[in-house]
């Protein structure tokens, strides 16, 4: 598929989808007139980059990761390293910190609004 199509599949720019290749985060080939040409298993594989993006992790981090994930056809992966699987721990360590903080702001914000109910009244 080309870039066009690999974008409104995925909701992502046709800029960003470049500079996942350029990161080597994706790969296309190329047809006889140079167009980028996708795979259909791209539109998987820029969801997970997304998801991966989303949980805070750099391009450098996701290209070391993405070899250990299975892809969606089931297909074998690489073993991760102890030190990325450590590296990956920490991450998610520090998305449970940022889970903890939000928590506890709704809370605050919860016990505002309550007393801002009860004062109007």
């Amino acid at each position: 598929m080309r870039i066009g199509e690999l974008a409104r599949r995925t909701g992502v720019s046709e800029r960003s989808l470049r500079y996942y290749e350029q990161q080597g985060l994706l790969a296309a080939q190329r047809t006889p007139g140079g167009h980028r040409d996708y795979p259909e298993a791209a539109v998987d594989r820029v969801i997970r980059i997304q998801e991966l993006f989303a949980a805070g992790l750099t391009s450098t981090k996701i290209v070391q990761l993405l070899p250990c994930m299975r892809d969606a056809d089931g297909g074998p992966s690489e073993l991760a390293d102890a030190k990325l699987v450590d590296e990956l721990t920490g991450e998610r360590d520090r998305i449970d910190r940022m889970i903890a903080d939000l928590v506890r702001s709704r809370d605050v914000l919860d016990d505002v609004i309550d007393a801002a109910s009860l004062t109007n009244r």
